[in-house]
């Protein structure tokens, strides 16, 4: 059966480390996820034949702000719809749910921008520029 599901939960440590070490998006350790997961505003998970190929996330806290992130389709699941309904499924929830005045950002890489413009989010450079730091 060729059956796709978008399911509101939280990825799995294994399938969280796994979707992101898979899609190119920097490698967090089963640590940090095992951490950082329950602490997820909102999640949500596409399964396809009981197998993780999709997920996004929503953190924050909870009033003021919050940030969407992991937004991982497995390469072969790519140019289907996967991404778009990933990121439908969080800003529907953050319009339900987030009070008036709430920030929402993102980071995008490379192309996704244009994915992110289609739900209404905007360059703010050069008003202010994305800030990092890794701990190592």
């Amino acid at each position: 059966m060729d059956e796709y599901v978008l399911v509101e939960r939280i990825p799995t440590v294994e399938e969280f480390c796994e979707l992101r070490r898979l899609n190119g998006l920097t490698p967090k350790s089963a640590e940090a996820a095992a951490r950082g997961l329950p602490n997820s505003v909102f999640a949500v998970v596409i399964e396809h034949e009981g197998r993780a190929i999709g997920m996004g996330r929503v953190i924050g806290d909870g009033g003021t702000a919050y940030q969407l992130t992991d937004i991982a389709v497995m390469g072969a699941y790519r140019g289907k719809g996967w991404g778009k309904r990933i990121v439908a499924a969080l800003v529907g929830w953050l319009e339900a749910n987030a009070p008036k005045s709430a920030y929402v950002s993102l980071i995008a890489d490379g192309p996704a921008k244009e994915l992110y413009a289609q739900f209404g989010f905007e360059e703010t450079a050069p008003v202010s520029v994305g800030m990092a730091r890794w701990i190592r």
